[in-house]
């Protein structure tokens, strides 16, 4: 496996071929969002303000692309539990990243369709975030519940699919908004004796 913040050649890549990756993966996120698996990747880089070749060089392929989006997304998610951490008592770190991860689950939704044009499937993709997540998810709910804050007592799991559930309801804005009223909801219900 090659290591993306490395490149192909071992180095690390240049300030401005890591800016034209971070540009390719917001632009792309937002037309795969908005015109599914048929976003065109001219497009993309046009919009990007980068040529054909750059988005080739380093997404040689839609499916690369896509995955791409969906893994730097997760990884954003993934990270954010850390910082949450070091700037936030520990139940509003938990509650701040559950809004986070609502947002993402309305990314992923608005994906849905690029995501699902991947050869291959996404099974392994959607593994992979989900043991992510639920690492970073379980060190907030650990250090909360350390706190005496909320109750231990619970699978870290069951908190996302609960959220998740809420916002794959409705698409949308709609389940974006149910969700995340859902998050004081359930914030209220894992506060007590642990």
């Amino acid at each position: 496996m090659v290591d993306e913040s490395k490149g192909l050649t071992g180095r690390k890549p240049r300030a401005d071929a890591q800016r034209n990756r971070a540009r390719l993966l917001k632009t792309a996120k937002a037309a795969f969002a908005e015109k599914g698996a048929e976003a065109s990747l001219d497009e993309i880089a046009r919009t990007a303000g980068v040529g054909a070749g750059t988005l080739y060089r380093h997404f040689p392929t839609r499916d690369a692309l896509i995955e791409a989006v969906y893994r730097h997304e997760t990884e954003q998610l993934v990270a954010a539990a850390t910082r949450l951490s070091g700037t936030h008592a520990p139940t509003a770190a938990l509650r701040e990243w559950l809004q986070l991860f609502v947002d993402y689950m309305a990314t992923k939704h608005g994906m849905y369709e690029a995501l699902n044009s991947i050869g291959g499937g996404t099974s392994e993709l959607y593994s992979a975030s989900t043991e992510q997540m639920t690492r970073a998810i379980a060190k907030l709910i650990d250090r909360a519940a350390a706190s005496g804050d909320i109750r231990s007592d619970f699978d870290p799991l069951d908190l996302l699919r609960a959220l998740a559930g809420v916002a794959n309801m409705s698409s949308g804005p709609d389940g974006t908004k149910a969700a995340k009223r859902m998050i004081d909801i359930l914030m209220a219900g894992i506060r007590g004796q642990t």
